[in-house]
């Protein structure tokens, strides 16, 4: 059985700890391999080896940074489809949907080349009498990105991508669900240029994340994951002098309006609805149809469509519409999350709990659900349910629509269908949501832009990527410079003697 352990120092290494944890083949149920999980001990050490090595990359120039990330974009397309089979092997997503993770993760690497310009400061000349200002941005040292089990590709190159252009060592905490592709990630830095210790792999569990948490030569830590530990993370970051930003949960709402195109609403929600089997915090879990008969053609529409969807391993290829879910624990809480629909009095109008597949009778796969007539008080409208399930909770106007998605504690994205440009002005200005699709279900931003949700979905200041990742990942300096020249005054004793 393969055992898998961290990257320290530019190569693979075992784990010191003696602890482990299973990596299961969702599709058959079958432990494939087994990953270290680090000791306190082990995190402190790797984090001296960061900080040892971070001084010499922060004193490289950002031009030099930025081609180290050019030749990762190089790196990455060659080897796309290595490292997505080896995510879709662990994680269970479909291989086209596997490429995307890596794909979007590329794309902030992309971005990043901008290096030079992105950490470009401000430069006053003549603030006063023979003084010049300026500001300069400049790397926090070691930095660390705790990240999930349903994208490891892409939020990893998220977080690696800005704070490695910025000049900072980045130590990455990944999801023991799944861990190979980080590790293979960080070998692409290595042969990118990247000098070692500056991308260093820690496997493990709650004491490697505290470990992280604690230690003092970390500066910042970005998260992204449930809400709960993310209120966690984000506490304890910040009680210990970090820089925390940590993305949570999500209930996604997208409102479809009577005189939307019902064929390309039905549509949307099953690409954004079943995707990735629901393993997506931008997924939309809620549809929201405005008025009984919007709501009545909007089931017809999707009862074919979900019908229709083919569930597999991703080995089936194009065949496949989404694949199992991660653990056989994500499975059973979907599994039960759906009985309480039922018995709260939700109408189930595709039932997938039966779900079985010949020669896979032992993986986490669950069919497609569509529930009708759910209700703000259901455990399935509060919860994230991170599975294949829709809900669909009728709203007899846009007020009330619209108020559904803005009272839900959660506020990753959202998304309204409409032909009215006035109503999705409206919904855009009005909502209280992070991200917002008009006539789009997933809104996710594109590199250049930032990725942030809102209320209890996030927590700091600052979002991923875009030119908030190069912010996050450095502080500014402001310097005042006067030189002789001849001039001569008294000893100033107030701040107005710039003027």
């Amino acid at each position: 059985m393969d055992q898998i352990g961290h990257y320290i120092n530019g190569a693979r290494v075992s784990g010191a700890s003696g602890r482990t944890a299973d990596v299961f083949n969702p599709a058959t149920g079958e432990v494939q391999a087994q990953v270290a999980l680090a000791s306190k001990a082990e995190v402190d050490a790797i984090v001296a080896k960061a900080a040892a090595a971070q001084p010499a990359w922060g004193a490289t120039n950002p031009q030099r940074r930025a081609r180290v990330m050019m030749k990762v974009v190089d790196l990455l397309n060659r080897d796309m489809d290595k490292l997505a089979e080896a995510l879709s092997r662990e994680h269970g997503k479909t291989f086209p949907d596997a490429k995307g993770d890596v794909q979007r993760g590329l794309e902030v690497i992309e971005f990043c080349i901008g290096a030079p310009h992105l950490l470009k400061g401000e430069y006053t000349d003549g603030a006063g009498p023979g003084i010049d200002m300026y500001s300069m941005r400049q790397p926090l040292g070691v930095v660390a990105g705790i990240t999930p089990f349903n994208f490891p590709a892409m939020i990893p190159l998220w977080k690696a991508g800005p704070a490695l252009a910025s000049g900072n060592a980045f130590i990455l905490k990944p999801s023991e669900r799944d861990p190979s592709v980080p590790l293979m990630l960080a070998e692409i830095f290595k042969e990118a240029g990247l000098p070692d210790g500056c991308f260093q792999v820690i496997n493990g569990d709650k004491e490697a994340v505290d470990a992280i948490l604690d230690n003092e030569t970390v500066q910042a830590i970005g998260f992204v994951g449930s809400t709960p530990i993310a209120q966690y993370i984000y506490s304890r970051g910040c009680a210990n002098g970090k820089r925390v930003q940590c993305f949570g949960g999500a209930k996604n709402h997208m409102i479809v309006m009577p005189d939307a195109d019902m064929e390309q609403a039905a549509d949307a929600l099953v690409g954004a609805g079943y995707g990735a089997a629901g393993e997506r915090c931008m997924a939309i879990s809620v549809a929201v149809p405005v008025g009984d008969e919007t709501a009545d053609r909007l089931i017809a529409a999707l009862k074919p469509r979900i019908e229709s969807l083919k569930v597999g391993p991703y080995t089936a290829g194009d065949d496949v519409d989404f694949g199992p879910l991660v653990t056989a624990a994500a499975k059973a809480n979907v599994q039960r999350l759906v009985q309480t629909g039922i018995d709260q009095g939700a109408e189930l109008v595709i039932d997938g709990r039966d779900f079985s597949l010949q020669g896979y009778e032992d993986g986490f796969f669950v069919g497609p659900h569509l529930f009708d007539r759910v209700t703000e008080d259901m455990d399935i409208y509060k919860t994230e349910i991170f599975g294949p399930v829709l809900s669909t909770v009728r709203a007899e106007t846009y007020e009330e629509a619209i108020g559904l998605a803005m009272d839900h504690e959660y506020g990753n994205g959202t998304a309204i269908f409409t032909r009215d440009g006035d109503t999705a002005r409206d919904f855009a200005s009005r909502i209280n949501i992070g991200m917002v699709g008009i006539n789009v279900p997933i809104p996710v931003p594109l590199a250049y832009h930032s990725f942030g949700g809102w209320k209890k979905s996030g927590f700091g200041d600052l979002n991923q990527h875009g030119t908030d990742g190069f912010k996050f990942y450095t502080r500014t300096k402001t310097v005042t410079a006067r030189w002789p020249s001849g001039i001569k005054e008294g000893a100033a004793l107030n701040f107005k003697a710039m003027d």
